[in-house]
């Protein structure tokens, strides 16, 4: 039987008790919020939203890099003095994409790092329903046992989220390794699939105030997918 997507509740989610402990929010810095507001323009065409979001998702890419394990790496600089530095505890950088709208951090992470290896888990979520349907998984082997960058730019309702992370968790990745790259969310999200994934960690630009009765966040960004691929069906 098919169900209805409805609004989890109607007062304010606090969120406080997940942020710096599973929540980590770029700064509110003024350049941010400039690419925001450009992202978030009715009227940019998919150029500016792409530089845009770009600028935006490089910022988030390098930011969750550093959530992953790292270990001691003293190096001798050129003046000869020791330098206690760090490298990455795995040589190798798994990451996983829920296509459209996770493809655009794909680009962006190939160029930081172009070993990096990639899986796809596509999900669709009914325009009516709200529900998400899982249509194709496809992970790298190794995957398992190891830290996973998740790309996912956009959590409304978090059911589209956490059905990807099921399918990581049956793969054999255990939920505290798992760093969820995000460029927008809002409060219902964050707590719907905080609750039921405590471990989880989650790297975001932005968290929005709240979710509508449509399941839109607001302000909110239009869709992520259409907007950055160009098939945004013009009026």
């Amino acid at each position: 039987m098919t169900t209805t997507w409805t609004r989890p509740t109607t007062e304010p989610v606090d969120i406080e008790k997940y942020l710096g402990v599973n929540v980590f929010v770029l700064p509110a810095q003024p350049g941010l919020i400039a690419l925001h507001t450009e992202a978030r323009d009715a009227g940019a065409d998919q150029a500016r939203f792409v530089r845009a979001t770009q600028r935006i998702i490089r910022l988030l890419l390098e930011t969750a890099l550093s959530h992953l394990e790292h270990r001691p790496r003293p190096v001798t600089t050129p003046t000869g003095f020791v330098f206690d530095g760090v490298e990455p505890a795995s040589p190798e950088l798994y990451a996983v994409s829920i296509p459209r709208a996770g493809d655009a951090l794909e680009g962006g992470l190939r160029e930081i790092r172009p070993d990096t290896r990639f899986g796809k888990i596509l999900i669709q979520r009914d325009t009516v329903t709200k529900q998400p349907t899982l249509h194709y998984r496809k992970l790298p082997a190794g995957i398992a046992g190891n830290e996973v960058l998740l790309l996912d730019p956009t959590i409304a309702t978090g059911g589209t989220l956490l059905t990807a992370v099921n399918e990581l968790v049956a793969a054999g990745v255990e939920e505290h390794r798992i760093v969820v790259v995000n460029v927008l969310t809002c409060p219902e999200a964050l707590a719907t699939v905080l609750s039921r994934r405590p471990d989880l960690r989650i790297v975001t630009s932005h968290i929005d105030q709240t979710l509508t009765d449509q399941a839109f966040m607001r302000p909110g960004i239009g869709d992520f997918g259409d907007r950055f691929h160009g098939t945004t069906v013009r009026a």
